[in-house]
């Protein structure tokens, strides 16, 4: 499989699986059968959510569509499993590591401990890694037109799925025998912004056969953060928060050969600290960037014999947005200067540019584009009524970053070089003439690639038959390899581009599984499920996970079940294969301000990462023990404790431990500092290099209740409700104190992005050709700000900050069928306009007055929708 061609192998299995496919009408189900299916958390086929011995939500079809949402990182958002580690295109900019992408993360323990599958199988991480060493699986590669149910396992899974499977897992069941036509489109808008989407489904069935094809467009326009009330600023003092404006300014601050820092002449008298000037980079940045998405799917399978069947899945996906973030900032670690025969030079001899930023050559944009292209190919069939499948898969995300001159990119040598000949003003915040922007900007590409080549063969049947009841197995073997590399501009490398986050990484590895899982039910309605599964990676060597669960059925009406896991993580390949990586953190250099003044600005500094060949995998171990109770039909409720242990946690060397070790030396070489000046022991902070290691530990429970009352009448129509609520009772964090000394145990639940209480209620009402439905969304308080004084150590643990509030919104569609074949919908997301509770923020990602990964600032958003069938 090392050559992959699409367009052959499209057409191919197009044509295999339409070759048989001849009208015919669809045979009705036998009256009375129970359709068997294999839901997450299994390889053993189940036949309900709630006869599992382990916590499986299902959303269908109809509960998506009543939903509104048109993809599948707002479905996921509001989901009460899911906690800090999700994310979206929301808040993306210049400076995000995976623009354009979106993620979910189950109980707040990260993306990468979210296992996303699609259709059952892995697919290809995304090319970019978010915050530049988390892999995941993106989910905007997946259109939600394509989605039959999202299956959400809220309990680790590793013995049955492997690697990532540590908070839960997510499988994407796409849409499949379909036949006949359906095309729907929607259009939605809140103040400023506005969406619209174009699916449409095509199938026919033959005999023995089915080919299935989706197509799905989605757009959506920009969002800035200046167009919502008081989040284009990076000043909330007057809100009682922080000034976060940026020492990078423009105009700037320049040193003079006395070694004394001082602003520009010209700089405001409201942005003049003495030392430099101020800016204000709020107004550049984005909520949410342009965006759009094609997809193309089709889905076939075709009897070869009576008991051998041939299918096959096909998904392209082109997806490509723009992100921006602030002009370039610059500072002396680019070391300009400006001497004194400059022509607007007004300090009259040569002076070094200590803080600047090119704003006349405007914002920093890229040009994001993804492909993402996927293709299944398999046998199943059965001998002797054992069920077998094997199937080989190629996956691959392809992204490309660009940006060119009329997009903001500044080169150090180049502005150098019109600075010298006199053509570039640096002095006064005056507009530079276009022909010398042009000159100082240059054209840029950071290229990404992920793949994953797999095989696996999957065998399902009875053993033997007991007293009480049918002894089933599953087994299977699998074999992956998995590719990942990120490429930078070789101008970053050379150091030429300031400002913006750069990663490089390259790692590959591959891996061989076995698994095995039985079912054994026993006396008094008790029903034993045992798993194992065996991996042998090529990088970091081999481990086995065990799973036991137990359902026992105590009467028709009362379920308890229990499930214990062992799991693990592998380390990410950006993790492992890094070459050195910039982020940016903002923090106060505080052993550089009691040296010099000029130093005790709050700024954005660099953080420069690498990968470590040596990280072993995270170990973990699960527990969940519930009850499910059904006491009159129609009606269930189910309450389940879980709790999940991770040992060896691959986390970055803390911050705090780094800079308090090592940044009081001038000669350091993992604090690297500039320069100093005549009579000072330190000079200004240029970079701080950090890596990975396994050093963490968490412990993470908390109870989930949730409940389902289906078909009740109410004023001649049929009622729908649904309540699901998650509390997190401890989020445990064992790290590093600052001083690198000793471990100490923080408790994240409760604390900034850690909301303790998140519940969704849904209900459906329909009436003849009319339907309607509501659903409230809330996320509990928190407390703000976890380092309150900003100077890089996180102090949550013994400092009280103040509480940024619940957000609690409601959501209202109205359905007519009336029309034949046709469904028209109008709805509204967040229909009280609701703003999202101020935050004060914690310094790096959230500056502008609220929390970007838990609150949606766009407000209200009212949709129309139609789907015709035919």
């Amino acid at each position: 499989m090392k050559n992959f061609t699409p367009r052959r192998t499209l057409l191919a299995s197009a044509i295999l699986a339409a070759a048989a496919a001849t009208p015919q009408t669809l045979l009705a189900a036998e009256e009375g059968a129970i359709e068997e299916i294999t839901v997450v958390g299994s390889r053993i086929s189940r036949n309900t959510e709630f006869e599992n011995a382990t916590p499986v939500q299902v959303l269908d079809r109809e509960t998506i569509e009543t939903s509104g949402y048109t993809n599948l990182q707002q479905l996921f958002e509001k989901n009460p499993a899911a906690g800090n580690g999700t994310f979206s295109t929301r808040g993306n900019n210049q400076d995000s590591t995976a623009n354009g992408a979106a993620a979910v993360s189950l109980r707040g323990m990260g993306a990468d401990a979210t296992l996303v599958l699609v259709n059952g199988r892995r697919v290809a991480i995304s090319a970019f890694a978010e915050g530049i060493t988390t892999n995941f699986v993106d989910i905007n590669s997946i259109p939600l037109a394509a989605v039959e149910r999202v299956e959400v396992l809220k309990d680790g899974a590793s013995a049955i799925y492997g690697s990532d499977a540590v908070a839960g897992v997510v499988n994407l069941v796409l849409r499949k025998d379909f036949e006949g036509a359906e095309i729907s489109m929607d259009y939605g808008g809140a103040d400023g912004y506005d969406e619209q989407s174009l699916s449409a489904v095509w199938g026919i069935n033959g005999e023995g056969s089915n080919l299935t094809v989706i197509l799905d467009h989605h757009k959506n326009s920009r969002l800035a953060n200046s167009e919502r009330s008081g989040l284009g600023t990076a000043n909330h003092s007057g809100r009682g928060g922080e000034d976060h404006r940026s020492s990078r300014g423009y105009p700037g601050s320049f040193t003079l050969p006395n070694g004394v820092t001082v602003p520009d002449p010209n700089c405001p008298k409201e942005r003049d600290t003495g030392e430099v000037c101020l800016y204000d980079y709020g107004l550049w940045t984005l909520i949410t960037p342009e965006a759009e998405r094609t997809g193309l799917l089709m889905l076939g399978h075709t009897d070869l014999t009576e008991s051998i069947e041939f299918f096959s899945e096909i998904a392209v996906q082109h997806n490509t947005s723009v992100a921006q973030g602030a002009p370039t900032p610059l500072d002396g670690d680019a070391e300009l200067y400006v001497e004194a025969d400059h022509p607007n030079n007004p300090f009259g001899e040569r002076v070094d540019i200590f803080r600047y930023r090119t704003v006349d050559a405007g914002a920093r944009q890229w040009n994001i584009e993804t492909d993402n292209l996927r293709g299944v190919f398999g046998l199943r069939g059965s001998i002797a009524d054992w069920g077998w499948e094997t199937s080989v898969q190629r996956s691959r995300s392809e992204s490309t970053q660009t940006g060119d001159r009329s997009q903001g990119w500044v080169r150090t040598d180049l502005l150098q070089e019109e600075i010298n000949a006199g053509r570039y003003n640096p002095f006064g915040g005056v507009q530079n003439p276009d022909a010398v922007i042009d000159a100082i900007t240059t054209s840029l590409v950071r290229q990404g690639k992920s793949e994953l080549t797999s095989y696996d063969l999957t065998i399902n049947g009875d053993l033997f038959d007991t007293s009480s009841g049918m002894v089933a197995m599953a087994a299977g073997l699998e074999y992956r390899e998995e590719k990942a590399a990120d490429i930078p501009d070789d101008q970053f490398q050379r150091g030429l581009i300031f400002g913006t986050e750069s990663v490089s990484a390259k790692a590959s590895r591959d891996i061989t599984s076995a698994f095995v899982e039985i079912a054994i039910p026993l006396p008094a309605n008790l029903d034993l499920t045992l798993a194992g599964r065996y991996d042998d990676y090529s990088d970091f060597g081999t481990t086995t996970n065990p799973m036991a669960n137990l359902l026992w059925k105590a009467s028709d009406q009362l379920s308890l079940r229990a499930s214990w896991g062992t799991g693990f993580r592998a380390p990410s390949l950006a993790q492992i294969g890094l070459g050195d990586s910039q982020e940016s953190l903002f923090f106060k250099d505080t052993f550089g301000c009691e040296v010099n003044e000029a130093y005790c600005s709050q700024t954005d500094y660099t953080i420069i990462y690498s990968g470590n060949p040596d990280l072993d995998a995270e170990e973990s171990e699960s527990f969940n023990i519930g009850a499910v109770f059904e006491p009159i039909e129609g009606f269930q409720l189910s309450l389940d404790y879980w709790k999940i242990t991770q040992e060896g946690k691959i986390d970055e060397v803390p911050f705090g431990f780094l800079y308090r070790r090592h940044c009081n030396d001038q000669s350091n070489t993992i604090c690297q500092r500039g320069t100093p000046r005549q009579g000072e022991s330190l000079g200004a902070l240029q970079s701080i290099r950090s890596g990975f290691t396994n050093i963490g530990e968490q412990q993470v429970s908390g109870v989930d209740l949730s409940f389902v009352y289906s078909g009740l009448a109410l004023a001649g129509g049929n009622l729908g409700l649904r309540f699901d609520y998650s509390y997190l009772m401890e989020f445990e964090r064992v790290e590093l104190n600052a001083d690198g000394g000793a471990f100490l145990t923080r408790d994240l639940a409760g604390e900034y992005e850690y909301p303790q209480h998140r519940w969704n209620a849904t209900g459906d009402w329909t009436f003849d050709r009319f339907g309607f439905s509501a659903g409230l969304s809330y996320i509990g308080e928190f407390e703000d700000t976890p380092d309150i004084d900003f100077d890089g150590t996180l102090d949550y643990d013994t400092n009280t900050s103040r509480t940024v509030d619940s957000f609690l919104t409601m959501n209202l569609q109205a359905r007519y069928t009336g029309f034949a074949n046709m469904i028209l919908s109008l709805g509204a997301d967040n229909v009280f306009d609701e703003a999202p509770p101020f935050a004060i923020g914690d310094g790096d990602a959230d500056l502008y007055g609220y929390v970007q990964s838990q609150h949606d600032p766009h407000g209200r958003f009212i949709y129309g929708k139609m789907t015709y069938t035919f």
